[in-house]
């Protein structure tokens, strides 16, 4: 257990998290530290610890490479054996300023004159570095034992492209040796996995110059897309979902309504139509309490539960965009329930079981936080105070273990966030369940009680995948791009070993065909032995290859990705273990 000091000057016992987050704070003054050492004209921005590591944002002349931050390392090592002791100080505001100004970091001096003017101005010095920080820190830093610096990258000086660009270098740190390295074997493991490079291997999908954060699917990828949404709209009917589809544009009015014009426009894509404002929605939801005031309901109609596949767009940052994980336009499988207060219980109990059973079927497993009240929140305390402890409550009623996740709710709801953990550890967000007073309200929704007085509905937003793009990205990467046969864009490959039983081949594709079996026949007149390894490659589930023994007898050699080379099979058989396999959906 690590000893860490804190902003009020405490020095305290800390957890598992927060210890490895003061360690991976202090090694990130480490590397800031030996970078001005090496690099004495650099300014120094921000440098926080991250869920997995750390980074530090530069300004520098020089341009980083692989090979500079080796000689960090190096550096890094040497501030480490110093054995150099973490000292805390407060500073009043003037005398702050003057020194960082006396060191020339510019930068330091605008984030001081962005604080308010009562925050408390807290330093922390090691040896001949100190940094304006808010900690908190290990004691020294020989507490470092495990380090490593990944990669450097652009990113603009408070994330706006009109700032300058600076150099980040990001890194990561453990208490053990062997910590760091399961973690770097993971890293490795991830770049294999990586899902734009298996999205083109695959070809699945496209990222162009013509349309960045806009990806192109190719027809290997619409396959694989349609399969997804097909399954959704399956297990959406069983749960008593009714689909609906609103617009993509909606005018300025229904965005003010909604409060988004106000909370999240900077995000939003906006545009003029016989020269009133519109917006192309970012969120499914508007549209969504339009749909419900279309008529008149009553308490005996609820639960309603509508179900959305929209398409939205948002302006994110071309420095964060990222594969399919982080794009300018996805389709949100959204959903709202409008209910009764006293069903609120039951209808998280029924998401979380949905997306449970969405989860199982994928292999993954996944941890739930409850995020709380944001800063920037509209509607009264009290609404705030039952939706949080309804979430919870719904939590606690089936035992789900979950985290408070403090202020991080949407802007008019606390939420239930699902994180997965993929096949080699790392964890995604994904699936959220936000319990809302506000829009109901804010659109003047309504019901007739029992009483035959109108009442408000409560809403619930939720999604399953969240983006569907994102969670196509986390599935290549999570399956290394061997999907279960019901999701592979292509199910079996056919490969005749010679021209003579080109005829038969045609014959098995077609009969695979009959059954609805996505099936190529690859008759080029290629090696068998190139065929199958290219096969393979396309981390196709099934190859059946075909010589003149088979067609003498009408049957197949099968080769499965699960098991090998699996001899010789009558084909009527083996059509209806793929059947019952893809009906099944096993993964």
């Amino acid at each position: 257990m690590l000893k860490v000091l804190l902003k009020d000057g405490r020095i305290v016992d800390s957890n598992e998290e927060d210890g490895r987050r003061a360690l991976r704070h202090t090694t990130a003054h480490i590397m800031a530290q030996a970078v001005k050492r090496l690099y004495p004209g650099a300014k120094l921005t921000i440098g926080p610890a991250t869920e997995n590591g750390f980074y530090y944002d530069f300004d520098m002349e020089e341009s980083l490479t692989i090979d500079s931050l080796n000689a960090i390392e190096e550096e890094m090592k040497a501030i480490i054996k110093e054995d150099l002791k973490l000292e805390r100080s407060v500073l009043p505001r003037e005398e702050a300023l003057r020194l960082m100004m006396e060191k020339e970091e510019g930068y330091k001096v605008e984030i001081i004159n962005d604080l308010p003017v009562e925050e408390e101005l807290t330093f922390f010095k090691q040896g001949d570095f100190i940094d304006l920080c808010a900690g908190p820190h290990v004691l020294s830093t020989s507490k470092v034992k495990a380090f490593k610096l990944l990669s450097v990258a652009g990113a603009y000086w408070r994330g706006d492209e009109k700032n300058k660009m600076l150099q980040r270098i990001y890194g990561t740190a453990f208490e053990k040796k062997s910590e760091l390295d399961k973690y770097l074997n993971m890293l490795e493991e991830a770049k294999k996995r990586d899902h734009r490079k298996l999205g083109k291997e695959l070809k699945l999908f496209a990222l162009m110059n013509e349309g960045p954060g806009f990806p192109f699917f190719l027809p290997n990828g619409v396959i694989l897309k349609n399969n997804l949404i097909e399954y959704w709209r399956e297990v959406h009917n069983k749960y008593g979902y009714e689909e609906i589809e609103t617009p993509l544009i909606l005018n300025r009015e229904l965005w003010q309504t909604s409060g988004h014009w106000y909370h999240y426009k900077e995000n939003m894509y906006t545009l003029k139509i016989d020269e009133e404002d519109y917006a192309i929605k970012p969120m499914n939801c508007p549209g969504g309490m339009l749909v419900y005031k279309m008529q008149t309901h009553s308490y005996r109609d609820f639960p309603i539960r509508a179900a959305e596949l929209g398409r939205v767009h948002r302006h994110e940052l071309s420095g964060a965009l990222h594969g399919l994980m982080r794009v300018r336009a996805f389709t949100q499988d959204d959903a709202h329930i409008f209910m009764l207060p006293e069903q609120i219980k039951d209808e998280i109990k029924g998401v979380i079981k949905l997306i449970d059973e969405v989860y199982a079927r994928f292999g993954f497993k996944y941890h739930v936080e409850l995020s709380t009240r944001p800063e920037d929140s509209m509607g009264a305390d009290s609404d705030w105070e039952m939706a949080e402890r309804s979430l919870q409550s719904a939590l606690e009623e089936i035992n789900m273990p979950f985290k408070i996740n403090p202020g991080d709710g949407a802007f008019y709801g606390p939420k239930i966030d699902f994180h997965l953990e993929d096949s080699i550890g790392r964890t995604w967000q994904c699936g959220t369940i936000q319990l809302d007073f506000q829009l109901p309200q804010r659109f003047d929704l309504e019901y007739v009680g029992s009483d035959g007085e109108k009442h408000k509905p409560v809403v619930i937003h939720r999604v399953v995948f969240g983006s569907l793009e994102r969670f196509l990205g986390i599935l290549i990467e999570h399956l290394e791009g061997k999907f279960p046969t019901w999701l592979s864009p292509v199910q079996v490959k056919v490969l005749p070993i010679s021209d003579q039983v080109n005829g038969y081949s045609s014959k098995v594709v077609k009969r695979l065909e009959e059954n609805n079996i996505r099936v190529k026949l690859d008759d080029r007149a290629e090696k068998i032995g190139y065929k199958i390894r290219e096969a393979r490659n396309e981390r196709v589930p099934y190859i059946i290859v075909l010589g003149e023994k088979e067609q003498s007898t009408g049957s197949i050699a099968l080769r499965s990705r699960k098991n090998g080379d699996e001899g010789v099979l009558d084909l009527e058989n083996f059509v209806l273990r793929l059947k019952e396999e893809i009906e099944l959906k096993a993964l």
